[in-house]
């Protein structure tokens, strides 16, 4: 009985967004033909960086609050909050190494500051720890060394991301941490190593070519030397950067009627200062610029806030602003915008809420496009201040068939990478799935706080975020 009455509501909520796409399809054909999201992420990436608390993140903020004003939205207005804002030196990073007539040698690497390393110089040898896994620095003897660790992290396992392998590398007693692309093409990777505060150690990215080199003159690695000679490196690796005190903004805009129960629709618009960030997130947020118009021309029976949050990647800042702000009891549910519009499919990570997922479900069926959902949560994008407060959310991410970010968080992030048919279909697709989830008839309850810590446990993600300092301290 209880299993006919779940496939009874899968059906009602197919129909029910068939009937609403057929109610937009005059929206979406206007979409199909609109080079606005061309134009808008020519305008945005046309700025360059958009770091978190720089000039160049303020005149992108303009920008997006033009195009919430030209999609449709009520009320369109921009919320400063404080941050500590980073700002970028040189970094270096040099190798001695002694040769076969035992004479020291040394080489001059390229290197990229990480946002929130301090500044200064630290030197010991060099460590491969492989991906950076918790269990692979285990194996390492790191204290008092330089951990040298991957972007990626192998098959078979969830994502360990760069915060978790940069903190558990330090809490192991590393100076230094130096993490190395794994694609091709000399680009050194950024990304922040805290959640809005300055690091513990000095960090740089460097490219997958540097990274070979390094490896081979690394404890752990090819042989501490150049063709095995087993002579032992030693690296000086310093960083030229500062932490002062700054300002982001948030850009809200409304959609629908005037409802105490809302849903958010979130995208951050700030990006890495060494590249344009078409693809992150250039693409998200001009996805949910186009969503917002084919929203606000919608009869909705609840109403949307659309959110460009600021400083999503120096630590979801933005995003915890407005859900210190926000009366969290009357939101129904958060649609996060990170990844999408990039790649041809879909993903949605509906982050342990089995509602969330269905409502993606629900979507991908009634108009016969893909979109993959995964269920597993994890605490590095916007979604996560309210998931952790037991909000329902859906982030909406693209598969590029690859394992990574790809071009993300390199100087190779620019607007030529980017298919705007992308953008304009994953926007009509966002505009379902936030009719779906403001729908009366949809269910999406609170996640349980203890189901919630189960599955980040589950998931294998106490260990590195812990060591990240992100596991919140009331899950304990």
């Amino acid at each position: 009985m209880a299993e006919d009455a779940a496939t009874e509501r899968r059906t009602d909520a197919v129909d029910r967004v068939r009937d609403r796409a057929a109610e937009l399809a005059p929206a979406f054909g206007s979409t199909w033909t609109d080079d606005e999201p061309w134009r808008f992420l020519t305008d945005l990436t046309a700025i360059g960086s958009r770091m978190a608390g720089s000039e160049g993140e303020a005149r992108g903020a303009d920008l997006v609050a033009d195009a919430f004003e030209r999609a449709g939205l009520a009320d369109v207005r921009t919320e400063p909050f404080d941050l500590p804002a980073w700002e970028r030196g040189s970094a270096s990073l040099d190798v001695t190494v002694s040769g076969r007539d035992g004479e020291p040698t040394t080489r001059s690497f390229e290197a990229l500051a990480l946002p929130y390393s301090p500044g200064g110089s630290v030197s010991g040898e060099l460590v491969d720890v492989g991906y950076g896994t918790p269990a692979e620095i285990d194996e390492r003897d790191v204290a008092g060394r330089i951990a040298v660790a991957s972007t990626t992290t192998p098959e078979g396992g969830r994502f360990v991301h760069r915060m978790e392998k940069f903190g558990y590398a330090v809490d192991a007693g590393a100076v230094g941490f130096v993490f190395v692309n794994h694609l091709d093409g000399q680009l050194p990777p950024t990304g922040s190593l805290t959640f809005g505060e300055e690091a513990e150690a000095v960090a740089v990215g460097v490219s997958k070519e540097t990274g070979a080199w390094l490896r081979e003159y690394a404890v752990g690695g090819g042989g501490a030397g150049p063709s095995g000679s087993g002579a032992v490196a030693q690296a000086e690796l310093s960083v030229e950067a500062s932490t002062t005190p700054g300002e982001s903004r948030n850009v809200i805009g409304r959609a629908g009627p005037d409802t105490d129960e809302r849903v958010l629709l979130l995208a951050h618009y700030d990006a890495h200062d060494i590249a344009e960030g078409a693809l992150d997130n250039g693409c998200g947020i001009a996805t949910v610029a186009t969503a917002a118009e084919i929203i606000a021309g919608a009869d909705l029976p609840l109403g949307v806030d659309v959110v460009a949050v600021g400083a999503e990647e120096v630590g979801l800042l933005g995003a915890e602003h407005l859900a210190e702000r926000v009366d969290l009891d009357s939101v129904k549910g958060v649609v996060n915008v990170d990844g999408a519009g990039r790649f041809r499919d879909l993903i949605a990570l509906a982050h342990a809420s089995t509602a969330a997922a269905s409502v993606a479900e629900a979507v991908s069926a009634a108009t016969r496009q893909p979109i993959e959902v995964d269920a597993q949560p994890h605490p590095f994008s916007d979604q996560w201040p309210f998931v952790r407060r037991g909000v329902p959310a859906l982030q909406l991410h693209s598969d590029s068939g690859d394992r990574g970010r790809g071009w993300g968080h390199t100087h190779a992030d620019t607007r030529d990478k980017v298919d705007d048919r992308n953008v304009r279909e994953h926007a009509m697709l966002t505009a379902l799935l936030v009719a779906e989830f403001a729908a009366p008839e949809r269910d999406l309850p609170r996640l349980d706080r203890d189901e919630l810590v189960t599955a980040f446990r589950e998931a294998d993600f106490e260990t590195g975020m812990r060591a990240a300092d992100l596991w919140p301290s009331d899950w304990d």
